[in-house]
């Protein structure tokens, strides 16, 4: 039966795979999928991959079942079959945030339809929702494509919900997608703590200097993963910080573990062509000479960065507009961008 599979799956939601922390120094986050063991009693209730992505941009509250005082336990209840949820964010701390995730099949493949959040301290406690997770498409056009974004059944796009953390500790979720078959059900963690070293909107971020062409010799190799190279090294960081809007990504197309850091970096290369005018475009590798062997390089360090991707957009003055973990797609990154300029 599949509710008590779903049961099983939220009592023991724990560390799985995540899309945020593929970089290899990243500890395992405790905001991550089901357990793969719990996983696997609902196989033979995971549906074929879905494959809505229209519709998924644009979910609608009317698709999705009102709480009235249930618990997630009995929301999982009303879906039909599961799917795994992989999230693309870890590093939450009390207040609103971005909880970003993708939806698997048991093939592997991507799910995309409709889908809102539900939230609730724990499998047994009132949910709050549905929490709306409109797809971001993080598909570009063919130009500012790269080579590590070519191949087939890539990801296509990335949900993401505003959730309220009011307090630090564990929280429980359910996705629940609205697919032509019925409601199916992805469970997962989101872990909450006190506070991060990571700096924040608002906040001024470390004055760095990022690596140039000229820093390195002129050996593009050491500047950037991507094939073919970007061009997001023309200026450092500190250089232009307090002088004119920046976009900073950290990210390593080549070297990055998950499916996802090939396609945002070009997701920001597509958009540098857009806001290039207006906006400092910089992308700083993770690895230091690109060995992850040597560890994390300086500038991840003045960040406390310990995964990847990350955006930081920081306005003319000198303070952070938006931050963006994991995973994100062009209308959310749009979004960092436009903010950056206000």
């Amino acid at each position: 039966m599949y509710a008590q599979a779903v049961r099983i799956m939220l009592a023991l939601a724990a560390a799985a795979l995540v899309l945020a922390g593929c970089g290899s120094s990243a500890k395992p986050s405790p905001s991550a999928a089901a357990h793969s063991s719990a996983a696997s009693t609902t196989t033979s209730s995971v549906p074929p991959a879905v494959s809505e992505l229209p519709a998924a941009e644009h979910p609608s509250a009317g698709q999705f079942p009102a709480t009235r005082g249930r618990t997630l336990q009995q929301l999982a209840a009303l879906a039909r079959g599961g799917v795994q949820l992989g999230p693309a964010t870890g590093v939450f701390t009390p207040g609103t945030d971005r909880f970003a995730f993708a939806l698997n099949a048991s093939s592997g493949a991507f799910v995309y339809a409709p889908t809102a959040i539900y939230i609730a301290r724990g499998p047994g406690s009132p949910a709050q929702g549905p929490l709306l997770a409109p797809a971001d498409p993080m598909t570009v056009a063919p130009q500012y494509r790269s080579q590590q974004n070519e191949g087939p059944g890539g990801i296509q796009a990335i949900y993401a919900a505003e959730v309220s953390l009011p307090h630090a500790g564990t929280y429980t979720v359910l996705a629940l997608t609205r697919a032509q078959g019925g409601l199916i059900g992805a469970p997962g963690q989101i872990a909450v703590a006190a506070s991060s070293p990571i700096p924040t909107v608002g906040q001024a971020p470390p004055a760095i200097a990022t690596d140039t062409p000229a820093s390195v010799g002129g050996n593009t190799a050491l500047v950037t993963t991507r094939i073919p190279p970007d061009d997001m090294h023309a200026v450092s960081f500190k250089d232009v910080l307090g002088k004119r809007p920046i976009a900073l990504l950290f990210s390593t197309p080549q070297l990055c573990m998950s499916r996802v850091c090939g396609p945002v970096t070009d997701v920001v290369v597509a958009l540098e062509h857009q806001f290039g005018d207006r906006i400092a475009f910089i992308h700083e590798e993770v690895y230091v000479d690109n060995q992850p062997s040597k560890g994390l390089r300086p500038q991840m360090q003045a960040f406390h960065l310990q995964t990847e991707p990350w955006l930081f957009t920081v306005d003319r003055r000198g303070r952070i507009a938006a931050r963006l973990e994991g995973a994100f797609g062009v209308n959310t990154a749009t979004g960092a961008l436009q903010a950056a300029l206000r």
